[in-house]
């Protein structure tokens, strides 16, 4: 008898990097993640979302964090997915780094997102762990070019965009908390990459080849 497949091979994936471990997200983690996001994430005279979550009563904004993230993980397919990676700092979640594609087989583009903790902000992570994705993107995915953005006020975000090689490509009105915000939009090849001088460590890709529409690995 065939063994049965991996219902789920995400649960094995795991991306290392000299100071971080990113995994796609899973209850355990999330429960971790939400006393991040209750510790604070920004002050609270600032909002780098699009969608102000942070903004939520505190009796619910848990509620709300896991129904999101379940409700991503649950629509999960190869023509439209996105992986929320939590983000460990010396064994314990300090954030999340959001990698996301639609129809990546024929666009081979991602898009990302991420937040981590104030408690940790200031130490380079969040370089380090969307690093770790373009890496991951690029040499295992086959991505051609990946994308983000930012408001333009938010200059840690662009900071790192900068570090890593993003050229920008141009701006957007958005909605902020009722009042139009300008968002800076970038983008960045594998040849615009400036890598880190580290080398990601990859574990269970294979598996999760099929399921992000990827390239068949070598």
């Amino acid at each position: 008898m065939d063994p049965v497949p991996e219902p789920w091979p995400l649960r094995h994936l795991v991306l290392r990097t000299p100071r971080l471990e990113l995994r796609p997200d899973d209850d355990t983690g999330l429960d971790e993640l939400v006393a991040v996001g209750h510790r604070g994430v920004h002050p609270p005279e600032q909002m780098p979302f699009h969608v102000p979550w942070t903004d939520a009563d505190p009796r619910y904004l848990g509620r709300g964090m896991l129904q999101h993230f379940w409700q991503q993980r649950s629509a999960l397919t190869p023509e439209n997915w996105a992986v929320h990676f939590l983000v460990r700092f010396e064994g314990r979640v300090v954030g999340v780094q959001t990698m996301r594609a639609k129809d990546f087989a024929g666009r081979r583009t991602i898009d990302s997102g991420s937040w981590i903790g104030m408690e940790v902000q200031g130490r380079g992570i969040g370089t380090e762990m969307r690093a770790a994705v373009l890496a991951f993107a690029f040499d295992h995915l086959g991505a051609t070019r990946a994308t983000s953005a930012a408001f333009a006020d938010n200059a840690r975000s662009l900071r790192v965009s900068d570090k890593l090689g993003y050229r920008r490509t141009g701006t957007a009105t958005v909605v902020r908390r009722g009042e139009p915000t300008e968002e800076v939009q970038v983008a960045i090849t594998p040849d615009e990459f400036l890598r880190p001088d580290w080398t990601l460590t990859v574990e269970g890709y294979p598996a999760c080849a099929g399921l992000l529409a990827a390239r068949p690995p070598a």
